[in-house]
């Protein structure tokens, strides 16, 4: 339970545990009768963690939050790496404690007192002028490798790839639709732009009237969009480029409104999402606004034999037992697990759904950063055809909620194709359904230090006969198939009426003609494709 405040300006807060443990020690368990309390504390100004038994401080574990990390080991376990000092030679490498908390929310809680006595302990007596950057780590430094890191900056560096984006007419266009429809949210107010890239959002967002734009950019593309914006000067005047993480700058005042594109495949590839929950709670007045403000993932299972054997035939050069007189056939099996592993980029035919999707919703106004670590969706469908299911369907689509205009940008199959396709999850293990089984699992991602996801994927077929089956992918990892949509046959029974729709948003034929102002009324209606 926890007593006290967060915060450095407050003496300590405090944790009871079930346990803790040194690596490669036997655990300091919990009881009624002498708790195991981990303790937050910033004595002398400098942020603690110590673990104690009664009123005995359990010797050796104090932890310097300054140079400490938190993973996540499971729903009620974790694990916590400190850096030892150069001065400590009892300790003189990197070591760490196993803490299991009593339940899976006092563990949530925890990670989230965590993050927070970390970053207070960063910036505490420091006050940065606009544009400044912190030269302490950021929370970005620390749950981000740099390698990782250093990649990401660097492609988003590049014009070609903001070429690539700028050109995906539906993305850019419905945000162009979303602020120029919603001036009112925009006129005489302040806007953050999160991650401006090129600056193209900064330079819509002056469009529509706002009195000052801070484009905060980390990549070496905050100097194009500098150039950009000069080219442009009577939207320019308004517009302030700052090069750096929304984690490290600050800014000269609060934001009205935040806009951003955060989106990656799956909507959480690239873990932007995070750095925009950031932006919020660092830069936004409250009840500001967000562009978008709601994303959602939908899911739904698919059958698609052609592609199943497409993947499995791809470790069938594992198969050759005299490759120049080397028997190769060992590696087969891992070689096929390994192209199973990747998540499918691509877009694919709507018909190829054997249930209407199932949506997760990410509210980005209210939920924590924390949340995003990991996500947990538990998955049911109803099938409506009797075929072999090969695997999970995603895509996703997010809203800006504006107060004139409501928009949708949708990345579903079927709608106009945007840069990020849609997302397949493939089994190496078909699982075979009957029309009207419920088919259920789990979507459960974990997030990593690569700027990704580890995907495990369960399903199960809940008939006659229990199938299931499962799969372990990398998001970071994707194979990049980027085929167009195939006239797929339909399968022996399924007749016409049964075509599933991949998506709630009616296509007209005026959208065709301007894909960019697509649009999403409600949620119950149903598109039609013929």
């Amino acid at each position: 339970m926890m007593e006290g405040s967060a915060g450095l300006k407050h003496k300590h807060l405090e944790f009871t545990l079930a346990s803790v443990s040194e690596l490669s020690t036997s655990s300091v368990s919990s009881s009624s009768y002498t708790p195991v309390i981990a303790r937050f504390s910033a004595d002398g100004g400098v942020a603690e963690l110590r673990f104690h038994q009664g009123s005995e401080f359990i010797d050796g574990f104090n932890v310097d939050l300054g140079n400490a990390q938190l993973f996540k080991l499971g729903p009620v376990k974790s694990l916590c790496v400190s850096e030892s000092s150069e001065t400590n030679k009892e300790r003189p490498y990197s070591w760490g404690v196993t803490i299991e908390f009593r339940n899976e929310e006092e563990g949530r809680d925890f990670h989230s007192a965590f993050e927070q006595w970390k970053e207070e302990d960063v910036v505490q007596g420091t006050h940065l002028p606009n544009g400044a950057i912190s030269a302490s780590k950021s929370k970005f430094d620390n749950k981000i490798e740099p390698a990782s890191a250093k990649m990401y900056f660097h492609y988003y560096g590049q014009l070609l790839h903001q070429q690539n984006m700028l050109q995906d007419y539906v993305r850019t266009g419905t945000y162009y639709a979303a602020v120029i429809e919603n001036r009112a949210d925009f006129t005489g107010h302040v806007v953050v732009d999160v991650g401006a890239g090129s600056g193209i959002l900064s330079l819509f967002a002056a469009q529509a009237g706002a009195k000052h734009v801070y484009a905060v950019e980390a990549s070496e593309m905050a100097e194009y969009a500098r150039k950009l914006i000069a080219g442009n000067p009577t939207l320019g005047q308004r517009i302030t480029v700052i090069k750096g993480k929304v984690e490290e700058v600050e800014l000269p005042e609060k934001a009205d409104i935040l806009i951003s594109e955060p989106m990656g495949t799956l909507l959480v590839n690239e873990r932007m999402l995070e750095s925009y929950i950031i932006a919020r709670d660092r830069f936004l007045v409250p009840n500001g606004k967000m562009f978008p403000s709601i994303g959602r993932i939908h899911m739904a299972p698919f059958s698609d034999e052609y592609l199943f054997v497409e993947i499995a035939n791809k470790a069938l050069f594992w198969q050759q037992q005299n490759y120049y007189g080397v028997d190769l056939t060992p590696l087969y099996g891992s070689a096929f697990q390994g192209y199973f592993s990747q998540p499918v980029v691509d877009a694919f035919d709507p018909r190829l759904l054997v249930s209407p999707p199932m949506c997760h919703v990410i509210d980005f106004a209210e939920i924590k950063e924390e949340d995003l670590y990991e996500i947990d969706i538990p998955l049911k469908f109803t099938a409506s055809v009797g075929t072999r299911v090969h695997g999970l369907a995603c895509w996703f689509d997010v809203l800006f909620n504006g107060s004139t205009v409501q928009r949708w940008l949708t990345t579903a199959p079927g709608a106009p194709t945007t840069h990020w396709y849609q997302i397949r999850c493939v089994l190496s293990q078909p699982i075979y359904v009957m029309a009207g089984q419920e088919i259920t699992g789990r979507l459960h991602m974990i997030a990593h230090n690569a700027q990704s996801y580890t995907i495990y994927l369960t399903l199960s077929e809940q008939g006659g006969i229990l199938q299931t089956s499962s799969c372990k992918l990398d998001l970071k990892e994707p194979y990049y198939r980027m085929s167009q949509p195939q006239p797929y046959t339909l399968a022996q029974d399924q007749q016409p009426h049964q075509l599933l729709q991949a998506q709630d948003i009616p296509i007209h034929a005026e959208d065709l003609e301007e894909p960019e102002l697509l649009q999403q009324p409600s949620e119950n209606s149903g598109a039609q494709l013929q």
